[in-house]
């Protein structure tokens, strides 16, 4: 008689008896990178919804799929990814220092949800559309896709009833915010390395990063050396912080590197930015007509914001999406904006450097049988670095010696290896040229902007001859 009623029960009430290892409730995914993934009741309660379903039409590398071919594995992976791993850290640590730091079943669950909707605010075409539509578009208005996670979670949760602790919902978005520029203020007393896992804003290692490194470089078809699994196993939490083991340093370590080799080999590839430039220009094009930026401060509108709007635009019969569309054409056709040079900003001027612009290099050319137009011109600022900026992320990472040991303590990196990077930030200025026969006027344009800004060109060599003649 008692399974029968609870076989009557709504959904909703049947899943607040499930645990999180009730497998008649749960599922299981296989997942490329991970195996196989267990998705608990509440996290499919969120996962079987239209806007958490959104994330499968939004490549987690963008446009780099356009050079990359392997690079179209989505955001909606990525996301189950950290939900495992932010489950698996939580465990690890509940089962070697369970009892001392009063880890319960209600963290597990409130780390993997975070971990699960860290992303759901994503906009088309991962970070081009915040980091160089928007800007473009907001006349100064601050927006960050991690704000618009919490503000999804919170609409997912109304639209779609579903039933979550409140205090659990409400760390949840802080732990979404923890590394962003508009972190809230912990509500939870103790445990804040928890607030670690997800979105480190403490010293940027976490399994958001353990996930995207391991499953790009797969894509990419590039050779990972970093093992996250080894940090995991290993991982400690001493004075509410999560530490590792010193001899793991140089682990640590390849972890920023392989980032920083990821940005510069695939997310900021020469090919890839022209594309983003692209893409952008079509954006701005199309902005009034369809109405994007309207979407951007509602979640019941932004969600139906995906990838598909390339293809929305490229086949759309109005004809104010003209001049877009055949920027779209371009791209298909491979007649892309022309790469012409680049340079990497001098160590010494890192401090006081101010993103180039199109107007910039046009001020800067001299004596041409053709007269450039900023429109002629697009420039991409490139900044690399190992999520510190200028500064060494492990200066802010606490080690310990062994586990028979309490203390913790920081290691500055000459104590390790004399052949660890002294500068920790790249700043590349690239400037492409829109059409073809132009290619030689911007790159004369582009040394001419380099010697009077630095006094000698600072590029490696000259733009190839056979570039230039290119029509």
């Amino acid at each position: 008689m008692g399974a029968f009623c609870n076989e009557e029960l709504p959904l909703s009430q049947k899943l607040s008896f499930a645990s999180a290892h009730d497998r008649r409730f749960s599922k299981h995914v296989l997942d490329n990178v991970h195996g196989t993934i267990t998705l608990d009741p509440l996290s499919l309660r969120f996962i079987d919804t239209e806007q958490f379903q959104r994330l499968r039409d939004l490549k987690q590398l963008g446009l780099a799929y356009m050079v990359y071919p392997g690079a179209v594995h989505s955001r909606f992976e990525h996301s189950l990814g950290v939900y495992w791993l932010a489950g698996e850290a939580v465990t690890k640590l509940q089962t070697h220092q369970g009892s001392e730091l009063g880890i319960d079943r209600f963290d597990l669950q409130t780390v993997k949800i975070a971990g699960l909707l860290h992303d759901i605010g994503h906009g088309p075409f991962s970070h081009l559309f915040e980091r160089a539509f928007l800007p473009r578009v907001l006349n100064g208005a601050k927006w960050s896709h991690e704000e618009m996670s919490v503000r999804m979670v919170d609409y997912i949760v109304d639209e779609h009833n579903i039933e979550i602790d409140s205090q659990s919902l409400k760390r949840v978005k802080e732990m979404i915010l923890a590394s962003s520029e508009i972190a809230l203020p912990k509500s939870m007393k103790e445990k804040h390395f928890l607030y670690d896992i997800v979105a480190n804003g403490r010293n940027g290692i976490d399994v958001d990063k353990f996930d995207y490194i391991a499953r790009d470089c797969r894509a990419c078809g590039l050779g990972c050396n970093f093992q996250f699994e080894r940090l995991m196993e290993t991982m400690r939490v001493l004075g509410d912080e999560i530490c590792y083991r010193s001899k793991d340093y140089l682990t640590i370590h390849k972890l920023f590197a392989t980032r920083a080799d990821l940005y510069r080999t695939v997310y900021t590839h020469a090919k890839v930015k022209a594309i983003e430039l692209m893409f952008v220009d079509a954006l701005l094009e199309t902005n009034n007509c369809l109405g994007i930026t309207s979407h951007v401060d509602d979640p019941a509108e932004y969600w139906k914001l995906d990838d598909t709007i390339l293809k929305t635009i490229e086949t759309s019969p109005k004809q104010e999406l003209t001049e877009a569309k055949k920027i779209i054409s371009r791209i298909r056709r491979r007649d892309l904006y022309q790469f012409c040079n680049e340079y990497a900003v001098p160590k010494d001027q890192l401090d006081h450097f101010k993103d180039v612009t199109p107007q910039d290099i046009v001020c800067s050319q001299k004596t041409s049988e053709v007269m450039l137009r900023e429109e002629d011109v697009a420039v991409s600022n490139v900044r690399i670095d190992l999520t510190r900026g200028r500064h060494n992320p492990l200066e802010s990472i606490k080690f310990f010696k062994d586990y028979e040991t309490e203390d913790s303590f920081s290691i500055q990196d000459d104590r390790i290896s004399h052949l660890l990077p002294a500068s920790y930030q790249d700043m590349i200025v690239r400037v492409y040229s829109k059409k073809a026969e132009l290619v030689e006027a911007v790159s004369d344009a582009f040394e001419n902007f380099q010697m009077r800004t630095y006094g000698t060109k600072a590029q490696v060599h000259s733009t190839p001859e056979k570039k230039k003649r290119r029509v």
